[in-house]
Parts: C-alpha cells; sequence; structure tokens
C-alpha cells in the first residue's frame, strides 16, 4: 500500500481554540468527516498551546482542558474510521511563564527588547526552544498518540523585516549582525541567505526527530504559503524545502483582491515543477470569513469558497476544509464543503497521476525576489509575473511555471527576473540557439545572486539591445494637473498588434535601451492630461525602443507586464498574449468570457480544466453568486473519438478535423472538466 502521503487526497481540520475543550461535539464532527469524504485529519496537539496533559510544565495546556486529552480522543475517532492523522503544531510562540524561565530562548530587537505578537513572546530559530524544548514535545506527541506525521503552523520564525540579537545568533551567525534591514549593507544580504539555513536546520531537525521515534513516514511537515513574496518575506526556500518534502502542506485559505481565483492554479503549478506531479499538496482552504477584512466565525461566501478550490483543483491541489473553534453561530460555513468534497471523491482518477500540458514557460526566481526585490518585492519581482499569468489566462494559453530554463517550452518568458546567475545566463543563450524563442522584459539579467548592477548587462548581446542605465517614467498615477504618466507607446509593427489604431496607452515605466535590432513600439513622452486644450503630442514620435524584436527574442522595455497586473488595460493584455502565441499552441477556446484553462495527458487520455472567471466579484471583494458562462467551442490538438463532461456528466460529440478535436460546451457556471480519450 502506498504510504499515507501519497494516497490520503481530503483532508479535514477543525482548528480548535482554548474553549473548545469544553464545547466539542465529537459525534457531530466525526460525521462531518464522514459526509465530507475526507481520508485525513489535522487535529491540535501542542505547541502555543496544548490540547493534552503534557509532562512539559511550561507547555501551556488550553485554558478549558483540566486534565482531559482532547487531542487523544480525536486521534482515537479517527483511527477508528481509518483516517489518516497529523497533529498540529504551532509552535513559533510561547506565554510569558516559559519566557521568564528561559528568556534566552527567546527573540530580541536591538535594544535588547523581546519580540512580541499580542501576548505571547516570539521564540528564536537558533535557540534551545527549537533545538530542545520542541523536539521534546514532538517526542512526547508520538510516544502517546503515533500520529502519522506532524505539521507546523507558525514554524519558521521571525521573518526578514526583523532581526533577533540574541546570544544564539550572535554565536550562529559568526560576526557582527547588520544593525538594521538595509539591502545596501552586504552583511545583511549574507543574513538573508545565513537565516533561509536556520529554517532548513529546524525542518531537518524536526525530520530527524520525528522519523526516529515514529518510523520512516512519520513526517515533519511546515506549512507554506503558495506566493513567492510570502514565502520570502518569512524566509523560507521554496526550492529546498521541496527538494526536502514527500507532501507539501498548503496554508493558502483564501483568495486575494489583487491576484484573483487564478493564482490558485498558479500556485499549484508552481509547486509541482518543484515538487514533481506525483507529490500531493492538499491546501487549507478556509470555511471561515477569510478575506480583507477577516472574520472568523463568520462563513465564507460559497462560491469565494468553491470557486477559490476549484482553481487548485485545476493547479494540481487536493482539498483541505478548515473552520476556526468547534461551535459556530454561523452554521453557514458547515455546508459549503460537502458538495466540493463529494465530487471530488467521486472523480479523484482524473485529478491526480497526470502531467501538465504547455508550450509557454514563466520563469520565476525566489532569489530575485530577494536580491531584485529588496524592500519592494511585490512591485518589483511579483507584479510582472502577475501581469504574464493574467494575460495568458484571459488569452487562453496554457502555461507553466518553471525556477529552471527549460527546453520543453517553444516560448520562455523572463518577466523582470532582476537577478539572474551567470549559468542561467548561459542557459537562455543556449535556449535561443537550439530554437527556442524567448520574451525578456525590464531589468531581467542586469543584476548578479547578490543583487548588485553588473557591469555588463548578461542579456543585452542576446537581445540586440544596449542598456542605457536610466528609466523613464516612474508608473505613478497622479492627479490631472500633474499626470507625468500620460505616456503612449507608437505601432512600428504591426506584427506585434493589429487593429485600428497606430498607438497604445502606456503610462508605465520604461528601460532606456539602444538598439540595431528591430522596434516594434517606439515611446511617446508623455503630455499633459488637463486642461484638454493642452492635451495635444508636443514630441510624437522618438526613436526610443519601447519593444524590440530579434530573429527568436523578444525585449519589452516598457512594463506592460506590471500595469496588466495593477490595472487590466486590455491593450496591455493582448500585447504580451501576441508575444508569445506560436503555432505550437495546443488548445483553442471560442466564445465570450474569462476561462482558465488546464490541460493535462493522463496516459492515453487527456484532461481540460475550463474553470469560469467570467464571475462579478471573480477579481474585487466576495464572489456572492456564480454566473453561467457558453457556449464554448474547445479545440485540443489531440487524438481522440470520445468527450465525457464530468461536471454536466454528459457525452459531447466530438469533431476531428487536420490534427485537431473540437467539443462543444454549452454552459459552465463554476467549471467543466473535459475528459479526452
Amino acid at each position: 500500500m502506498k504510504p499515507w502521503y501519497r494516497r490520503t487526497f481530503r483532508w479535514a481540520q477543525t482548528n480548535l481554540t482554548e474553549k473548545d475543550p469544553a464545547r466539542y461535539d465529537a459525534e457531530w464532527w466525526r460525521e462531518q468527516w464522514r459526509r465530507t469524504k475526507v481520508q485525513g485529519v489535522i487535529v491540535n496537539a501542542g505547541g502555543i498551546v496544548a490540547y493534552y496533559p503534557s509532562k512539559f510544565e511550561l507547555q501551556h495546556r488550553a485554558e478549558y482542558l483540566g486534565d482531559r486529552d482532547l487531542y487523544g480522543e480525536i486521534v482515537e475517532l479517527a483511527r477508528a474510521d481509518g483516517l489518516t492523522v497529523l497533529a498540529r503544531m504551532d509552535s513559533n510562540r510561547a506565554h510569558q511563564p516559559l519566557y521568564e524561565a528561559h528568556p534566552d530562548w527567546f527573540a530580541i530587537d536591538a535594544q535588547g527588547n523581546p519580540y512580541r505578537a499580542g501576548e505571547l513572546y516570539v521564540a528564536c530559530v537558533t535557540g534551545p526552544y527549537y533545538k530542545e524544548f520542541l523536539t521534546g514535545i514532538l517526542e512526547e506527541i508520538i510516544e502517546r498518540t503515533a500520529p502519522d506525521g506532524i505539521t507546523d503552523n507558525s514554524w519558521s520564525g521571525l521573518g526578514r523585516d526583523s532581526i533577533c540579537y540574541c546570544p544564539n545568533c550572535r554565536e550562529s551567525f559568526g560576526e557582527d549582525l547588520p544593525r538594521a534591514v538595509d539591502w545596501a549593507d552586504p552583511v545583511y544580504k549574507q543574513w538573508i541567505r545565513w537565516s533561509y539555513g536556520r529554517r532548513l536546520e529546524v525542518w531537518d531537525l524536526n525530520n530527524a526527530v520525528t522519523t526516529r521515534t515514529g518510523g520512516p513516514d512519520c513526517l515533519w511537515i511546515g506549512m507554506n504559503g503558495g506566493d513567492v513574496v510570502a514565502q520570502s518575506k518569512r524566509l523560507r526556500d521554496d526550492e529546498e524545502i521541496c527538494r526536502r518534502a514527500r507532501i507539501f502542506l498548503l496554508d493558502s485559505q483564501w483568495r486575494h483582491d489583487e491576484s484573483g481565483f487564478q493564482a490558485n492554479a498558479d500556485s499549484g503549478k508552481r509547486l509541482h515543477g518543484l515538487l514533481g506531479w506525483d507529490t500531493l499538496i492538499p491546501e487549507s482552504t478556509a470555511m471561515y470569513d477569510a478575506g480583507t477584512p477577516t472574520f472568523r466565525l463568520g462563513s465564507k461566501p460559497e462560491p469565494e469558497a468553491r470557486l477559490w478550490a476549484i482553481e487548485g483543483w485545476a493547479g494540481g491541489i487536493q482539498p483541505w476544509w478548515h473552520h476556526i473553534g468547534s461551535v459556530h453561530e454561523d452554521r453557514r460555513q458547515y455546508a459549503t464543503a460537502q458538495p466540493l468534497f463529494e465530487w471530488h471523491a467521486e472523480h479523484e482518477e482524473y485529478l491526480i497521476d497526470r502531467e501538465p500540458v504547455a508550450t509557454v514557460g514563466l520563469l520565476w526566481s525566489q532569489l530575485s525576489v530577494d536580491f531584485h526585490g529588496k524592500d519592494a518585492p511585490v512591485e518589483v519581482s511579483q507584479l510582472p509575473y502577475r501581469g504574464w499569468v493574467d494575460a495568458l489566462v484571459r488569452a487562453r494559453i496554457p502555461y507553466l511555471p518553471t525556477h529552471v530554463v527549460n527546453d520543453r517550452f517553444d516560448v520562455l518568458v523572463v518577466p523582470n527576473v532582476g537577478v539572474l546567475t551567470d549559468e542561467q545566463c548561459a542557459q537562455l543563450a543556449a535556449y535561443v540557439a537550439g530554437g527556442g524563442k524567448l520574451v525578456v522584459t525590464g531589468e531581467s539579467g542586469l543584476y548578479d545572486e547578490w543583487g548588485d548592477r553588473r557591469d555588463r548587462w548578461a542579456l543585452g548581446e542576446l537581445l540586440g539591445v544596449r542598456h542605457q542605465g536610466k528609466r523613464f517614467g516612474d508608473g505613478s498615477v497622479g492627479d490631472w494637473e500633474t499626470y507625468d504618466s500620460h505616456s503612449y507607446l507608437r505601432i512600428e509593427d504591426r506584427a506585434v498588434f493589429d487593429g485600428d489604431t497606430d498607438i497604445l496607452p502606456f503610462g508605465g515605466q520604461l528601460e532606456v535601451v539602444e538598439t540595431d535590432a528591430r522596434k516594434a513600439l517606439t515611446w511617446i513622452p508623455p503630455f499633459p492630461i488637463y486642461p484638454p486644450e493642452k492635451s495635444w503630442m508636443a514630441e510624437p514620435r522618438t526613436a526610443v525602443p519601447a519593444l524590440v524584436l530579434g530573429e527568436r527574442t523578444a525585449y519589452l522595455a516598457a512594463d506592460l507586464d506590471r500595469l496588466y497586473a495593477k490595472h487590466h488595460h486590455p491593450d496591455h493584455g493582448r500585447l504580451l498574449a501576441n508575444l508569445v502565441r506560436h503555432d505550437g499552441i495546443p488548445l483553442r477556446v471560442d466564445g465570450a468570457g474569462v476561462l482558465d484553462c488546464q490541460l493535462y495527458r493522463q496516459g492515453d487520455r487527456h484532461i481540460l480544466h475550463l474553470v469560469n472567471l467570467d464571475q462579478g466579484g471573480a477579481w474585487r471583494g466576495r464572489l456572492e453568486e456564480l454566473t453561467p458562462a457558453g457556449p464554448f467551442a474547445v479545440s485540443v490538438r489531440v487524438k481522440a473519438s470520445r468527450a465525457q463532461l464530468l461536471v454536466s456528466r454528459e457525452q459531447a460529440d466530438v469533431q476531428q478535423r487536420d490534427g485537431w478535436i473540437t467539443v462543444l460546451v454549452y454552459r459552465i457556471t463554476d467549471h467543466e472538466i473535459v475528459v479526452l480519450s
């Protein structure tokens, strides 16, 4: 039989509060496990709060626990139902008695004051709290109940904006610690890399303890986020963690307004690119009203939770429902999971053990997020990447995130990845020489792995451009009186943008370059927006390139990818999509609406996810209702004679022509999955 981390596809978590030992209705929750077809449960054990009578007196017991072993009781019921059990820890913080007994275990600032989170004290990852106290608790939990594994919510300690000056850090770092968060300070940069290493030591130590005590499959798995910037800010190295992980517990509970539902599928694909496609990625999906603002005891609107989970499935993520507390006056949240999980259980064979099909790669780099993004990782690194994601989703072009230069792709996009190693730059040159098409934007490759600007642009010769070391515009949006971003781009080559216009709106940042290659777009400088009598181009044409085309390369000096993530101007998204269009794209979808399309190969059949993002609240705020879209004519370049629609439970007619098969999907409410065989 496969180990638990290869066969547990649906998870449940009732995140206990300190009051729950006095009110937990075990049979009700047990029945909820059954209703939702879960195969594994995550049960609060210890750390900040213990839910069993621990022998460690300084491990704070839940206020209403008494001598009860609520954790053990829940584990016993789960075992009786044949469920996988993970013991949950939340170990980064502690109560005052533990701090007073061992102040040297806790993080302090430059003035010697302890870091605090509310009434709790934040532990330092380099000290005895992690190396001795928590390891003892792990051993105790395993010896008491033999869980299948242990997970930890806040395992990585302080983030990169908070430097610890405790004696343990001073001794471990080996030189004077940085005096402040300062990306111009080489010591701070060294500290960043050192800090990543300390978190990996925590990961390795905890796994050594749990596997030694509980057996080779008793894994310790720290929970992680799906967003690269969030992981960077928590000093969690995605690549190294994924090298170690046999299952990835994804703590990404809700949609953020600025990124949309499609970000969940992107997270799944990005992580599978590190883990491989046979590793499971359960995702904690809040049934409570998570978002901005968050209401822990309220119910998230069912369409909001549903579409987030469905986008996760499209990216290879497995479902995991999550409630805060065991008693709720807003009982609407209890009904959300059942239809989702029942459908997943019925169709799980189509949702695992498959490989993605895509001809466009989107390069990302956590190193660049840190050392190029620095104090502004969202603006510098994340938005350009997200702009490409949104443009490709809108154009229905299947793509995959990739952290390596991979010749499996016909087109590779490098979206303002400022930090590229010498090896990566050489790989990009080899990729183009081997026949690949390369699209590069912004400052990609201008900096080395420490974030220092190179004397010579590593990609300049490949792209046929020479960077001039300056930039026009700052991308800000002022009032009409001082609208310095009222700039445009002139279309010099109709191949990149067809339509009845000679100009495109711009308003962003432009890297100033020189080139002898083909200028497909040129820059039109800003001019007044107000009063209207002054709103005319003083300089309607320049030779300043905004888009440079080579034989197999494109360099976009204008930050249209960043702008599209911010404002979703249709012209910007359309131009980005045009830069990657090629004859090898295996999918065409005709019909009005916004669909996220994810195509997979599974043996002799293909599986296509179609997620309907054409919703009134799909991009901002809570989604209150689902709006059907369709019809769509779906064409895939595969050999198939049969099409099954899993959601509508229909067999669709298949038309075959010139190596393409076409299926008509009449209506999509939230999603449809087309199985072609």
